[in-house]
């Protein structure tokens, strides 16, 4: 099936690290948001890191990102896929990444799981260079634990705050 990001990118010109997925899944479209899938670890693990309640509503995990300084976009525009399977995707077209980049802070670029930066490495024509590929947060990754999950994540967003 043919899919259309139809999502907005959540940054703003404060925005120093950029957080990339591949494209929404079947539960993010319904719910219109990103990690709109319950079981996806995403929400709880940002907040957690900054010490903040869990985002219920879109403008809370809007504010939740914008507050830390985060951007969140995916990498693909436009693709066929089956249901949410990344391993089923095709047919790339992906998004204006460089505009998010511009119009920043961006410093850092943090993919969240493995698809995303396969897909930005192959499709993208300018590259940043400060890159980070994490483990994803997605319920479809459960050989890792939301601790571990919590731990890998804050080690790697707190560092931009302990460098500056």
């Amino acid at each position: 099936m043919r899919v259309e990001h139809k999502f907005k990118p959540i940054y703003n010109s404060e925005s120093k690290i950029l957080i990339l997925g591949s494209i929404p899944s079947v539960k993010s479209r319904e719910n219109n948001f990103y990690y709109g899938n319950p079981k996806n670890r995403f929400w709880q693990i940002i907040a957690r890191i900054f010490n903040k309640d869990i985002p219920i509503t879109i403008k809370e995990k809007q504010k939740l990102i914008l507050d830390n300084n985060l951007a969140i976009y995916d990498v693909i525009k436009s693709c066929d896929i089956e249901a949410s399977s990344d391993s089923s995707i095709k047919n790339v077209e992906i998004n204006d990444i460089n505009s998010i980049i511009k119009n920043s802070k961006i410093e850092k670029v943090i993919f969240n799981g493995k698809k995303s930066y396969e897909i930005y490495n192959k499709y993208a024509k300018d590259k940043f260079d400060n890159i980070c590929v994490l483990p994803s947060t997605s319920p479809a990754n459960a050989k890792f634990t939301f601790d571990k999950l919590y731990k890998i994540w804050k080690d790697e967003l707190i560092k931009k705050y302990i460098e500056n």
